[in-house]
């Protein structure tokens, strides 16, 4: 839903965090393979009249000059050494369209499951194919898996089935990714499952779960954008062993938790996988943040105010997961560089500590947080929203006699606005203000670093960290630990920079419905 470029581990780096574990774990060493990823975050050129339809002629036009700026960067990319790039949703056509106006952009889309399609070398096959014969062939010429997003038409069964999802005017529309090989052979298709009012397209009839293998990397899993929010397709992947996700994502920044590379991060690092997010650049629907994230690592670009509206390719060699998932986060955590903060005998139990009495209420994200102020210096507070409480140990450095207020805030509840899921979440923020009512609000910049200990005890496994700092500066937890009882742990210091956030984001994907 969200310009710099970071890289905050190296893959040497890596390396070193992998012997780490390997002594944990008692896993004997081995050579460890790896492969070049690319994202695209991509500055469309828009439809300045999306409500208004155009002939497939016109939509072509228009197609083929996002398509011009395709082709650029995956002759980039393969420079570079990419084996696999990924392209934005909604990056050939733009946002906004009704089901009728957006008719000229759609294009039949065969399952891959079904038929053997290379649209490159067999343009003939199907009418009206021509983005999908541009991709293939940009694949086929760079030599490189090549991930789009596009909108897809599949006629459906109206007459002959008339107790079907089939709309009125006998076709499906889907926000549709496509994957091509090396070659240019269309090998996976995926229809979004998780729509974000969008007119244009449906629901699939059932939630599609998708993968491709490549001869580099081995398995890869797609899913688009709101996608990430939810159990289906998302869990379902990874409860399938699937290690590494596409995300291709027009995903608009909402501090202060899902900022869209906080977010990514945490999905990453929650989940343990490695995740390739390419996100529209849009200054006017505040698009941006794009990433190659691994356990381990962040190459990642954020745009800053004022910077220009432009693409931005990322590049970054990352290790092949192993698909048996033998470092789970519990294990992981344990590689981390340790700080030694809260190694005393009175952290042993932060729920010791009873919650304050001087909480108050405040928005943050549209929901009803409750908050405690961090008063002192240092020191260890509890919060609890109902009977999830979330425990705080910390140690605030102000930088340059800095008057910034901090809290630490617990929501346990149904989000409502602009989606509807289930959420437990500890989040420690700088207020945007010095009054209680900014607590909450988003905040992009802070000038007071903190050593902390963050802890909640949680109904769901599915548990996401963060850690970003002033200017969208992402940082590297120290540790993370989920444990079997329900409690998680997220601990840091030395940050690069001030605090903006950290956050425990728990989602309770078993009671979306309720």
């Amino acid at each position: 839903m969200y310009c710099r470029d970071k890289t905050m581990f190296s893959f040497v780096v890596f390396s070193v965090c992998y012997s780490l574990i390997s002594a944990v774990v008692q896993v004997e060493p081995r050579e460890i393979s790896s492969y070049v990823a690319a994202v695209y975050e991509h500055s469309l050129i828009l439809n300045p009249e999306p409500h208004v339809p155009l002939s497939r002629a016109a939509s072509l036009q228009h197609l083929q000059r996002n398509l011009d700026i395709y082709e650029q960067q995956a002759a980039r990319a393969s420079q570079q050494g990419a084996q696999i790039l990924v392209f934005p949703e909604d990056g050939l056509q733009g946002f906004n369209f009704s089901r009728s106006s957006i008719s000229g952009y759609l294009e039949i889309i065969p399952d891959p499951q079904q038929e053997r399609w290379n649209p490159c070398t067999e343009p003939e096959k199907y009418n009206n194919t021509e983005v999908l014969q541009r991709l293939s062939c940009m694949a086929r010429r760079n030599k490189l898996y090549l991930v789009a997003n596009m909108a897809g038409l599949q006629p459906c069964p109206l007459k002959t089935d008339p107790t079907s999802s089939c709309p009125s005017d006998g076709r499906w529309q889907f926000n549709t990714n496509v994957v091509f090989s090396s070659d240019g052979l269309l090998v996976a298709r995926y229809h979004k499952n998780n729509p974000y009012f969008e007119e244009a397209f449906n629901t699939p009839p059932q939630p599609e779960i998708i993968t491709f293998d490549t001869p580099f990397a081995g398995k890869f899993g797609l899913i688009t954008c709101f996608d990430i929010l939810f159990n289906e397709p998302t869990i379902t992947l990874l409860e399938k062993d699937v290690r590494q996700l596409i995300f291709p994502t027009a995903w608009m920044n909402q501090l202060p938790l899902l900022d869209t590379i906080q977010f990514q991060q945490a999905i990453s690092l929650g989940a343990n996988i490695t995740l390739l997010a390419a996100n529209i650049r849009s200054d006017t629907l505040i698009m941006t943040g794009s990433g190659i994230y691994t356990p381990f690592s962040a190459t990642y670009h954020h745009a800053q105010r004022g910077d220009p509206e432009e693409g931005r390719l990322l590049v970054a060699r990352v290790p092949v997961l192993e698909q048996d998932g033998a470092f789970a986060a519990e294990s992981k955590s344990s590689t981390a560089a340790d700080s030694g903060f809260c190694h005393h005998e009175s952290c042993s139990d932060a729920s010791s500590v009873p919650p304050s009495s001087d909480t108050f209420t405040s928005s943050m994200m549209w929901d009803p947080f409750t908050f405690v102020l961090l008063q002192e210096t240092e020191g260890r507070v509890n919060v609890c929203n109902g009977t999830f409480c979330c425990h705080l140990q910390y140690q605030r450095f102000p930088q340059g006699g800095s008057n910034e207020l901090y809290a630490l805030g617990a929501f346990a509840g149904t989000h409502i606005v602009n989606g509807r899921y289930a959420v437990q979440v500890c989040a420690l923020v700088r207020c945007a203000g010095l009054d209680l009512s900014s607590c909450g609000q988003e905040v992009e910049e802070a000038e007071s670093k903190m050593d902390f200990q963050l802890e909640g005890k949680f109904g769901t496994r599915n548990v996401y960290p963060s850690v970003l700092a002033s200017k969208m500066v992402l940082e590297q937890p120290e540790h993370f630990e989920k444990g079997a009882d329900g409690k998680v742990i997220l601990k840091h210091s030395n940050m690069s920079g001030g605090l903006v956030t950290a956050c425990l984001y728990g989602r309770m994907y078993h009671l979306d419905n309720e």
